[in-house]
């Protein structure tokens, strides 16, 4: 596989706190990577390094070939990261149609696409974004990332809060992404839903690298030490 995203021994700071101590990942072409650990342990935190909306100040961090170490937030997106924050951050005051072509970038992924992989967005086109369902708007979330034709979807926190119906449907897309070769990078608590999607996993703790592996490989004692489960 050609390898896609490479973050290499990563410290980050907020002001004079460090956050991230030396955290290592990567992403191949194609390939589904889970980003696991407990509340508070680093994951959004390597996730707003990535996207360069969090400055580091030793390591490396590699992205289809370029070094992001001196780029702003706005040109690493443009290189292909599409970002699905935490809390579901749509435009409230834009309908679902609006939202979705607002940020939306030439390539595979069109308003029929999306919509195909979420027919509830194509029912709530001409509906405002305030107005829909938290479920919804997640839906909507990840169908804004995808406009923007990512090479390296990143979702934080996609499914939490969400209804046991509205998260099937969510992992159903993902499953149905990782069938088309996008490569993907996951934060989730739910590893009985994630795991079966994920070819490998990183576990951060306290702001590390401290365990990586196939799923199949995630046994009792890693969950127990590393995830609290």
């Amino acid at each position: 596989m050609t390898r896609l995203l490479e973050i290499e021994h990563i410290n980050a700071f907020y002001g004079y706190a460090q956050a991230l101590f030396d955290v290592s990942l990567q992403v191949d072409e194609g390939e589904v990577v889970a980003l696991l650990g407990r509340n508070g342990m680093g994951k959004t935190t390597t996730i707003r390094t990535l996207c360069r909306l969090l400055p580091y100040r030793e390591g490396r961090i590699q992205f289809a070939g370029q070094d992001m170490s001196s780029l702003p937030p706005h040109k690493a997106a443009n290189l292909g990261l599409g970002l699905v924050p935490e809390g579901r951050r749509c435009f409230f005051n834009l309908t679902v149609y609006e939202n979705l072509i607002a940020a939306a970038r030439q390539g595979e992924w069109d308003f029929q696409r999306v919509t195909q992989l979420f027919p509830r967005l194509l029912e709530r086109r001409e509906q405002m974004a305030a107005t829909l369902s938290g479920g919804e708007q997640q839906m909507l979330a990840i169908g804004r990332a995808l406009m923007t034709n990512p090479r390296l979807l990143i979702l934080d926190e996609a499914t939490e809060g969400l209804a046991p119906v509205i998260r099937q449907e969510i992992w159903a897309a993902l499953h149905q992404l990782k069938q088309q070769a996008l490569s993907i990078l996951v934060v989730d608590k739910n590893l009985a839903e994630l795991l079966p999607v994920a070819e490998r996993c990183v576990i951060v703790e306290k702001g590390a690298t401290v365990w990586e592996g196939k799923p199949a490989a995630l046994d009792e004692t890693v969950k127990a030490r590393y995830l609290g489960v």
